[in-house]
C-alpha cells in the first residue's frame, strides 16, 4: 500500500509489511555492534533491572554499552542510575546522558519537564518516538545497545522487531506456574519475527538466607531450566530477591551492585 506508514496497528491488512522490516538507519553519529532487546511477556518481573545489570556488566568488562528505553509509559532506567540531567539537542541529534560509569541512555523521562508527567500518547505515537531514539539519538560508538522493552507484545515490541535491527532478544521472567505460558508468548513472536532467543533471566528466583545462606523460592520450585529446554534455549541465569538490589536502584546506584549473577550473559556482547 502506497499510503502505508509501517504502524501495523493502525489498520487491519495483511500486508508484506508485517514480515518485510523496514530497517531504519541509525543516526549518522552512531556506530552501534549488537543490539539486544529485553522484554518480558507480563509486567513487574523485574525487566529494566535485568537491562541496568546487563549493561553495567557490559561495562564491567570493558565494553561500551547503552541503553535506550523502549518502555514509554514506565520508564525506570533514568532512576536507576540517577540521572538528574535532561537530554538535549546540538541542533542536528538528540545527545544521550551519560551515566556515572559512562553508559549512555536515552528515556522519554528525559525530555519531560517532571518525571512524573505521565505520558498519554496513542500506540503508533510511543512507537514513532521509539523509532526516533534509533534514528535521532547521536549514541557515539556502542558496542551493544540494550533496548528495555515494554511488556507484552504490542505496537511497541512489533515496531522495534521491523524497524530496529535486533540482533537477538533476552527474556525476563519469574518462577511462577503461568510464566511458561508467558514466556512462550515471547519466543513465539521472536520465532515469528525470525529473531534468535539467546537466553532467559529468572529474576526474584530465590531468597538467601544472609544467616546460613540457605536458598528459599518463595513463589515456588523454578522452572528455568525445564521451560528453557523446551525451546532449545541454552543460556540461563537466575537473580535472587536482593534487599540491596532494590535499595541500589531506590538510590539511583545500580551500578554499584555486587553481584555474579549474569556472568554467564557477558559473551551476548561479542
Amino acid at each position: 500500500m502506497s499510503e502505508c506508514s509501517h504502524e501495523c496497528s493502525s489498520c487491519g491488512e495483511n500486508c508484506s509489511s508485517r514480515t518485510a522490516p523496514q530497517i531504519e538507519t541509525a543516526n549518522s553519529r552512531s556506530k552501534i555492534g549488537r543490539v539486544i532487546a529485553v522484554v518480558s511477556g507480563k509486567g513487574g518481573v523485574g525487566k529494566s533491572l535485568v537491562t541496568s545489570l546487563l549493561a553495567v556488566n557490559a561495562r564491567r568488562v570493558g565494553r561500551r554499552a547503552a541503553i535506550l528505553d523502549a518502555d514509554v509509559t514506565g520508564p525506570s532506567i533514568p532512576a536507576a542510575f540517577g540521572i538528574m540531567d535532561k537530554a538535549v539537542s546540538d541542533g542536528e541529534s538528540i545527545l544521550p546522558c551519560v551515566t556515572a560509569t559512562g553508559i549512555p541512555v536515552m528515556s522519554v523521562n528525559l525530555l519531560l519537564d517532571n518525571a512524573t508527567d505521565p505520558v498519554v500518547w496513542r500506540g503508533p505515537v510511543i512507537a514513532g518516538v521509539v523509532k526516533q531514539f534509533w534514528t535521532d539519538v547521536a549514541w557515539g560508538d556502542v558496542d551493544c545497545l540494550f533496548i528495555d522493552m515494554p511488556p507484552g507484545t504490542g505496537d511497541v515490541p512489533l515496531t522495534v522487531f521491523q524497524s530496529l535491527p535486533v540482533d537477538g532478544i533476552v527474556i525476563v521472567t519469574s518462577p511462577q506456574d503461568l510464566v511458561s505460558m508467558i514466556v512462550e508468548k515471547a519466543v513465539n513472536m521472536a520465532e515469528m519475527m525470525k529473531i534468535p532467543v539467546l537466553g532467559i533471566i529468572e529474576n526474584m528466583s530465590y531468597f538467601q538466607c544472609p544467616s546460613c545462606g540457605e536458598k528459599h523460592e518463595i513463589f515456588g520450585r523454578s522452572r528455568l531450566e525445564e521451560v528453557a529446554a523446551r525451546h532449545g534455549i541454552a543460556k540461563t541465569a537466575r537473580i535472587p530477591m536482593a534487599p540491596e538490589l532494590a535499595s541500589l536502584c531506590d538510590e539511583g546506584r545500580i551500578e554499584d551492585y555486587d553481584g555474579d549473577w549474569l556472568n554467564a550473559f557477558s559473551s551476548l556482547i561479542d
